[in-house]
């Protein structure tokens, strides 16, 4: 089957986090399907030419691409932007967005224990990161389902990593945020199985983005990952893309509350 013969083709996909890593290379992927892409994002002014041609290169495949650069916690400019993107959908003729991914990666590196209290994390800190990278999921899922912009045969993916289930310096506000992820993904499912909305994470392997180039001592992270994963290498955004576009097919029904490795066979490592 060509993409332009493509179940998928005329659809739309909501990306939160969408002009870089895991989010960039899904948006081009589903483009390359036939899908329409709302990307939500948020970039400095020096960033935005790469976000423009990220969204020539999406409309290359024939299709819309509608991007906000806004923060997505923010629960005015969210419902701006759904009521926006409400519009966009029943101009093209759709009911509901058939995919959205979750993969916003802003959060606080920090030690919990310290010399200097002033070094350590703060409850702002550990609440912003919670917040952004897992309650958000929540909150977007809400506001989606009271509008109507989901229905049977949508589906929702957020991104997780192993740092949901090991510890690692740094880490430990991304960690908890997560495990809460993969919380609030069980839980979503839970809640929309009898609407027919499937629910689903994606545990990536390490993989070279530029939310892994903010931890301290990344470089030791590559180094380590390549020699313990089984397939010799690091996880690619395409690995990730690749995936999610497998499971955007009308035909996978059946899969929803899951954590899905993406990894090579990475977590089973030391």
């Amino acid at each position: 089957m060509s993409d332009c013969e493509s179940p998928l083709k005329g659809k739309w996909a909501l990306i939160l986090g969408a002009s870089s890593g895991f989010g960039a290379a899904t948006a081009r992927k589903l483009a390359s399907k036939g899908m329409n892409i709302f990307g939500v994002h948020l970039d400095f002014k020096q960033n935005l030419p790469k976000v423009r041609a990220l969204v020539e290169e999406i409309e290359s495949h024939g299709v819309k691409a509608v991007y906000f650069n806004m923060n997505a916690t923010n629960e005015r400019k969210r419902a701006r932007a759904i009521q926006k993107m409400k519009e966009e959908l029943a101009a093209s003729g759709e009911s509901h967005i058939w995919l959205m991914m979750h993969s916003l990666a802003f959060g606080t590196l920090k030690l919990f224990i310290t010399e200097d209290p002033k070094e350590a994390i703060d409850p702002a800190s550990m609440n912003m990161t919670l917040e952004v990278m897992a309650h958000s999921l929540v909150y977007w899922t809400q506001a989606l389902w009271w509008e109507g912009m989901l229905g049977r045969g949508s589906r929702i993916f957020s991104m997780t990593s192993e740092g949901s289930h090991r510890a690692m310096p740094y880490y430990g506000a991304v960690s908890a945020a997560k495990a809460a992820l993969e919380a609030h993904t069980r839980q979503l499912a839970l809640e929309l199985g009898k609407h027919g909305v499937l629910v689903n994470c994606i545990q990536a392997g390490v993989t070279d983005t530029p939310a892994l180039r903010q931890i301290p001592g990344h470089e030791q992270i590559i180094e380590h990952t390549k020699r313990r994963n089984p397939g010799g290498r690091l996880t690619t955004p395409e690995d990730v893309a690749n995936t999610i576009a497998a499971l955007a097919s009308p035909e996978v029904m059946w899969v929803s509350g899951s954590v899905i490795f993406v990894d090579g066979g990475e977590d089973i490592t030391a």
